[in-house]
Formats: structure tokens, sequence, C-alpha cells
């Protein structure tokens, strides 16, 4: 094993078949999906910000932000096992991986459609976009175990949030709030097909093996609720607003926020990148490759997103008034984004990190007591202060999420998110961007 190491160590830093010329480019395509996806969905939101009055827009986003969590909670995690299983199995060819992608699939086939009846008088005929926006979201992830990113970055960071924008922006001509929620939803159902054409052309069609279910739950289980927690976590704070403070401060808090998915989208972008790389390090037992990776990675994200805040910071007077009249009050949330989002960004892949070493229930332990801190935050501001009291808790939580495993990271592997490897990131960007 320590030959093993050295070996993988001594390979060159850059070039195409380089591990980190790899993530280089993986992760490139990630960001570029997460740019197109993010300007995407801030001209979401200046259409109907612009187009409908703030209550219309804020019981839109409400909604729509009420269908992701359920969503989110759905997915059982089950992405992300099969990610794990699938990178482990590239070992064996893949044998019995289509197995794993059938149990992965029908629980939470069941799981969403359960939650599309049951908010089916909150949601109405956007709740049948539950079972395909889950089932979509999975087998994605599954063509990312494979070591492909292309599906990921064309359908979930192109398609789906083009055809979002385009679609609302109709239904914002015809000035019809009626059938925003529709336009919203119904770029799921390409992107959940042309995934699953991308998963059969990679998944080799192999018999069921005995206890394939058993091995994927018991590792995806804890993070299943994790999983939930954080898709809660994600979209908590919209819906409170609207429940406390009506839904017009919901419109103000999502316009105001929405350059947070710059962030969420860059992470995720990232992490979809490096995962299956990370799980086969920390298998291996390669720490000092895993060390690599994490600082690499938190090298790019600071390089990619800390100008965004530090510009939205400064311009969010001017930012903030392109959703409108009213609008610009929220400059103290915009701000509270920004310096949160500057130092949860410092911190990198942390929970990524901490789930592919597979601390999942210690990463549970993190969510929850993160999603605790935004709520009792957000009960005690947002009825004093509206959307700032919103922003607060959020960022409470945030900050929350994001030390707790970077402390547990470091006490158990003596990961740190910067240190010697923090310039490579700067050879590889360079020549990656070349």
């Amino acid at each position: 094993m320590a030959s093993l190491t050295q070996a993988v160590l001594r390979r060159p830093l850059l070039g195409a078949a380089s591990p980190l010329g790899q993530v280089a480019r993986a992760g490139a395509a990630g960001l570029a999906g997460a740019a197109a996806g993010a300007l995407a969905q801030f001209l979401l939101v200046v259409v109907v910000t612009r187009a409908f009055t703030a209550e219309q827009a804020g019981a839109f986003f409400t909604t729509t932000a009420l269908a992701l969590m359920a969503a989110g909670v759905a997915k059982l995690d089950a992405g992300n096992g099969l990610v794990f299983f699938i990178a482990r199995g590239a070992t064996y060819d893949y044998r019995g991986i289509s197995g794993y992608i059938r149990a992965a699939l029908v629980p939470c086939a069941v799981v969403s459609v359960a939650a599309a009846a049951l908010l089916f008088p909150r949601l109405g005929l956007l709740s049948l976009a539950l079972p395909v926006i889950v089932a979509g979201d999975v087998l994605l992830a599954a063509t990312r175990g494979f070591g492909a990113m292309r599906p990921t970055v064309l359908l979930d960071g192109l398609l789906l949030p083009v055809a979002q924008l385009a679609l609302v922006t109709a239904a914002a001509l015809a000035a019809a709030p009626a059938w925003l929620p529709f336009a919203w939803a119904a770029p799921y159902l390409p992107v959940l097909v042309l995934a699953a054409y991308g998963v059969r052309g990679r998944a080799p069609r192999t018999p069921y093996l005995p206890g394939t279910a058993h091995d994927l739950w018991r590792h995806t289980a804890p993070r299943s609720v994790a999983g939930a927690v954080q898709a809660v976590f994600q979209r908590l704070d919209i819906v409170v607003v609207a429940l406390l403070g009506g839904p017009a401060q919901a419109a103000v808090y999502t316009a105001a926020t929405r350059f947070k998915v710059v962030g969420q989208l860059a992470g995720q972008g990232m992490a979809q990148a490096v995962q299956a790389r990370l799980v086969r390090a920390l298998a291996d037992g390669e720490h000092a490759r895993a060390r690599e990776l994490y600082q690499v990675t938190t090298a790019w994200l600071v390089l990619v997103t800390w100008p965004v805040w530090l510009g939205y910071a400064a311009l969010a007077p001017w930012a903030l008034g392109l959703f409108g009249p009213g609008y610009p009050a929220a400059v103290p949330v915009a701000l509270v984004l920004a310096a949160t989002m500057m130092v949860a960004t410092a911190c990198g892949l942390v929970d990524v990190v901490l789930t592919a070493a597979g601390h999942t229930t210690a990463s549970l332990a993190n969510l929850v007591a993160a999603t605790a801190v935004t709520i009792a935050l957000d009960v005690a501001l947002i009825p004093g202060h509206g959307a700032l009291g919103a922003a607060l808790g959020w960022s409470g939580g945030t900050l929350v999420k994001n030390l707790l495993p970077l402390w547990r990271l470091h006490r158990r592997y003596g990961l740190r998110p910067f240190g010697r490897h923090t310039l490579t990131a700067f050879r590889v960007r360079s020549w990656s961007a070349a």
C-alpha cells in the first residue's frame, strides 16, 4: 500500500492523464455548468419579480421551494450512495452495478409518489413532478459514479435552468401567474429521459446479486436522513419567511439571497467532479491523496466564488434594483449572505470529504445541529426583522454546518482546507484554462 501511495503521488501533477489534470477538467466543467445554471436562475427571479406583484412572486418562490424540499427528502440521498458503490465497483468491472441502480430507484420512487400524494392539497398538479425530479437526480448521480460529468453539466447545469427560464418568461409575457409552476416543472421530464439513456449506455446489465439492497441502504440510510435534513436546510428559510412574514417578504428574501445559488452550485459542481476520487483515495487509505484533493478544490472554490461575493457586497444596491422597486431595501441581507458564503467557501467541501470517509452519522449530526440553529434563530428574528432575520438565521446554521465537520476532519485525519497543496491549485487551474 505504501508503494502504491508513493507511485500515485509521483505522477505528474499537470497533463491530461494526471489525476489532478482530470479533476481540473471535470471541476472546470462542473463550475461552467454551475455558472450557467446560476445565471439562468438569477434571470428567472428577475423575470418573475419584474412581471408579477411581490405577493404573486413570493407565492411562486414558496411553492417551488416546498417542491424542491420535498424532492430532496424523497431522494433519500440514494445518488451519493450510488456514486460510492459505482466508484468502488470499477475494480470489479461494475459487476452487479445495475442491481444497485435498481435498488436505489425503487425506494425513491415509492417515497416520492407518497410525498406527491401528501402535498397535493398544497402544491396541486405541481406535486406530480416530484417523482420525475427524484428519478432524474438519482440517474444523473449514477452517471457521475461512472466518472462522467458531461450528462450532469449538460442536463442539470444547462438544459434544465435554461428551459425553465424560457418557459417562465413565456408565462410572464402572457401575464399568467397560474402557469408559473407548470413552466418551472416541465423541463424535468426531458432531463429524466436523457439521464436514463445516459445510464443505459454505461451500466452493464448483470444479474441481481443477493444482498445488494442491504449493502446499499446500510451505507446510505444514515445519509438518507442527512440528505433529508440538508434538503430542508437549503429551502426552509423561504418557507419560514412566507409563513411568518408573508409572501411579499418571501419575495424580497428570495431576491436578495439569489446569489446564494452561486455558492451552492459551485460547491455542487466541484463535489460532483471530485467525490468519486475522494471515495477511492480514502477507501485505499491514501490520506495524503485525499488531503491534496481537498486543498486543491478548496482553493479553486475560493478563487472562483470570492470575487462574486465581494462584487455582490459592493454592488448590492444596484443589483437588487434589477428585481424592481422596493428590493434595494434588502442590502443588509445581501451583506450577511456575502460574508457567510466567504467563510463557508473557505471551509471547502468539508461534508463531502466527511461522507467520502464513511462518517455518514457524523454528517447527519452536523446537519441536525445546523438546522436546529437555523430554526431557533428564524423563529426569534423573523417576526421582528423579516427578511434580515431569516438571513441571520440561515447564516448561523450555515456556519455550524461547515465548522463542525471542519473540526471533525482536522481532529480525525489532520485535514485542513489550506496547506502546501493550495499553490498546486493555481498551477492546475492555469493549465486547465489554457
